[in-house]
Parts: structure tokens; sequence; C-alpha cells
């Protein structure tokens, strides 16, 4: 018996140690993956102003080097202690080094390149560095140290506010201006994107260089890009894709595009169907990248505009429909935004109306849905004012935009998708059921203790009464 008590005590002072050992390794591991998600996060950094000497030949770090937030405050301080009070911060929603390297004139090849504007600035700026990669939580707090620096909220500008403003050399200015990577896009490629990014920068620029304001400027990213495969960059394609069998891309057909001076309104879907008593037709190969498209009757102005679109034997007869969106200014969010009012749809003297008010965001972006439609299964953002309709529409991957246009380029897109949409309550529940699961396990584990009493074999053995 005694050599038994002794075997279990031992036994209980090896199970201490052990259990300890295993919440080091649980820590151990949880920093593990910490670190190598943060690892992954880096972004390139741009950096140039028309000020001189700002930054040395030795500033720029070497291939495979991550800049931290220490180091980042020691290439910046000097820059904004000696440097221009006026700040420009071009931020990206997403971007790599990838993309310079895939997209950017090498070889000597300026003309194809996305980045012209960008470059011509760094080689006619006075100073300039790049850092390839900087720790991702050295940018998220980028905005926040600029503005700590200078004394100065930053002020989120577009190129008409950019226009309206006069800035001061003397008084600090920290100018924020927003900049899409939409690779995910159906609508333009990474390539026109990134070339619509630099026409951007290049028109604020030049802004400045003819009101003879100093700046420094700098250029980076939220996180990083994946760079698409881009087959056409390289005559043949690419070494390790000569075994493998290339996909053919999709047809992507330009916006409808209404000018009166300029580029007024702008119109997208990659499937624009239309029925009427149940007789679906297609209008998409009607309506995109079709030069004599009949846009008699729209209208625009900064408060009000229309696209019309006419269609000559539709369902036996014309057919336009009208897309009607106004412009407001809201004093409680101190900006502008548009509403799509209604949709009509004239034919034979009569008209359809659909409200369509769901259709809405800030007159400085564009407006995109994966599906405007009257039929409930697709989100039933067209409500037609008298129930039944015999006229019935779906626009999938909707996109529009009536005022602030800028080119043939649509602007930054408010998305009618929810924060929570389905997939992220999933991912949601799952993973608090898997840490329902973990939690439990772990409390579990330390919750084992080691055996404090043992049988006495020198006192009265424990009797049982066997009950009957």
């Amino acid at each position: 018996m005694a050599a038994t008590a002794a075997a279990r005590l031992q036994a209980g002072t090896r199970q201490a140690p052990a259990l300890w050992q295993m919440r080091w390794l649980l820590l151990v591991l949880v920093a593990v993956a910490v670190a190598v998600a943060e690892a992954e996060q880096q972004v390139p950094l741009v950096l140039w102003s028309s000020d001189r000497d700002l930054w040395g030949p030795a500033a720029n770090t070497h291939e495979g080097h991550i800049t931290s937030d220490m180091q980042l405050s020691t290439y910046l301080d000097p820059a904004l202690e000696l440097g221009p009070r006026n700040v420009l911060l071009f931020l990206q929603d997403k971007l790599s080094i990838e993309d310079f390297t895939a997209y950017g004139g090498v070889f000597g090849n300026k003309q194809d390149s996305a980045f012209s504007n960008l470059e011509n600035a760094l080689d006619l700026a006075p100073s300039s560095l790049v850092l390839p990669a900087v720790d991702w939580y050295a940018v998220s707090t980028l905005t926040t140290y600029l503005q700590e620096k200078l004394g100065a909220s930053p002020l989120h500008v577009d190129l008409a506010t950019l226009r309206e403003l006069r800035l001061n050399a003397s008084l600090p200015a920290l100018l924020l201006i927003r900049l899409p990577y939409t690779a995910s896009s159906g609508l333009m490629a990474p390539r026109e994107v990134l070339t619509g990014n630099d026409e951007v920068i290049g028109q604020v620029l030049s802004t400045l260089k003819s009101e003879d304001v100093p700046y420094t400027a700098a250029l980076t990213a939220v996180r990083p890009s994946r760079v698409a495969r881009d087959v056409a960059m390289v005559t043949g394609g690419l070494g390790r894709q000569l075994l493998q069998k290339q996909t053919a891309s999709a047809v992507v057909h330009p916006p409808v595009s209404y000018n009166d001076t300029a580029p007024r309104i702008l119109f997208w879907a990659q499937n624009f169907s239309v029925a009427y008593g149940n007789h679906w037709e297609d209008l998409t190969s009607l309506t995109f990248g079709v030069q004599d498209l009949n846009l008699t009757g729209s209208f625009w102005n900064d408060s009000v505009a229309r696209l019309s679109l006419t269609y000559e034997q539709l369902f036996g007869t014309t057919v336009t429909f009208r897309f009607i969106l106004a412009n407001r200014f809201y004093p409680v969010s101190a900006r502008h935004w548009f509403t799509m009012e209604r949709l009509e749809i004239h034919s034979n003297g009569s008209v359809t109306y659909f409200n369509a008010s769901q259709v809405t965001g800030p007159s400085i972006y564009s407006f995109h849905c994966e599906y405007v439609s009257c039929l409930g299964k697709n989100g039933d953002l067209l409500v037609p004012r008298v129930r039944p309709s015999l006229w019935q529409m779906t626009l999938q991957h909707f996109q529009i935009q009536a005022f602030n246009v800028t080119g043939e380029q649509f602007s930054y897109a408010s998305d009618c998708a929810g924060f929570f949409s389905p997939g992220i309550w999933m991912g949601l529940l799952t993973s608090l059921f898997m840490l329902f699961i973990f939690t439990y396990g772990l409390h579990m584990i330390l919750s084992l203790k080691t055996m404090d009493r043992f049988d006495d074999h020198k006192g009265p053995t424990i009797s049982l009464t066997q009950i009957v």
C-alpha cells in the first residue's frame, strides 16, 4: 500500500509540470500564428517632395527588408519638420510591389506603363524615397501619425474639392485622396484601374503645380493585392504557362456614357434583361459597346440626371427605359447624396413606374449592386408602383454614376451589399462554435488536479453495506 501511495504521489507531481508545458505550448502556437499573419501584410510606400535633400540615397532599403513603424518615423520626421507643410496621402485600397513589376514601364517601355504620371513625378521630384515593403501596422497608423505631426485633421478631397481649396505654404494641411483597386471586379482589368488611379494622381499634382504650392506626397495602400494574371502583357505567355490551358476571358464591354460637353452619366451591367408578359429579352448586346445607341431624351445638371435608352422593335413596339436620379445635400452628413428616384418604362403611350430609392450613395461615388431587379429572389430593389406588373427587369452587376464623373471611368463604388452577409454570419457562427469547443476543452485541461488524498493502510478499511 505504501509503495502504491508513493507511486501515485510521484505521478501527480509529474502531471503538474506537464500541464504547464501544455499551456506554454498553446501560447507559443498562438504567438507564432499571429506573427505569421502579420508578416504577410506588407505594402509599398512611395514618397516624393518638391523640396530638396529630404531623403539621402542611403535611405532606400535593400530588397526583402520590411520597414517597421519606428523605421518609418525616422524617414518621415525630417520631411515633416524641414519639408513643406502641405502633405498629400494617396491611399489605395490594395497595392503590392508586384503591381509595379507587372504593370510598370520596365525595360524602357514607358508607353506601356500604368504608372506614367507617378514615374514622371518621381523623376522630376528633387527628393524621393521608395520603400518596397512596409509593415501593415505602420501604414494603418500613418494617417494618425501625420495628423499628430502636422497638427491638422485629415481632409478627404476629390478633384472637384481640390480645385476649390486655397492652400497656404505656411499653414499645415493633410489631404487624403482615396484610390480604388478592384482586381476582382468584372468591369475593368487591374491595369485599367491602376491607369485611372495614375491619372488622378497626375491631375492632383497638376493642380498643385498650377497654384505653385510646395508639397510632400505619399502613395501607399491599406492592404496588399493579388496581381491577376494578364496573359496579354507578355507575348506568348509565361514560361510555366506553356503546358497550361488558358481559359478564354469573357468580353467586357465599355459602359454606356451620356455626354454633353463632357461625360455626365455612366451605366453598366453584366446582364440587362427585360420581360413583358413572362417573355424575356436580353438587351445586353444591344446596349453596351453599341456606337449608335439611342440616348434621345437624356438630360443632366448638378441636381437631376436622366438616362434614356430607346429600343426599336422590342416586343413588337418602341420601348424607352428612363433612369431618373436626383442629387441632394444633407446637412447631417455635410455632403451630397444621390438617389435613383424611379425607373420608367415607356411603351405604346403608357408608362410603368418602378421605385428604386434603395439605389443611393454619396454623389462622389458610383453605385454598384450584384442584382437590381424586381424579382424577390434577387433582392427586390425595383418595386413596381402598380402590382401585378406586366413588366419585369433584372440587372446583374449593375453600376451607375450620374454625378462627379471623371472621364470614362467609374469612381469608387458604394456597394449595396450589407456588412453582415449570409457568408459572414456563417463564418461568425462557425468561429464562435469552434471557439466555444476550444475554450471548453482548455477549461477541462486546466481543471485537472493532482491527487492529495490516499488510502491509509493503518486505518480501517472502507466497507460498503449491501442494500437489498
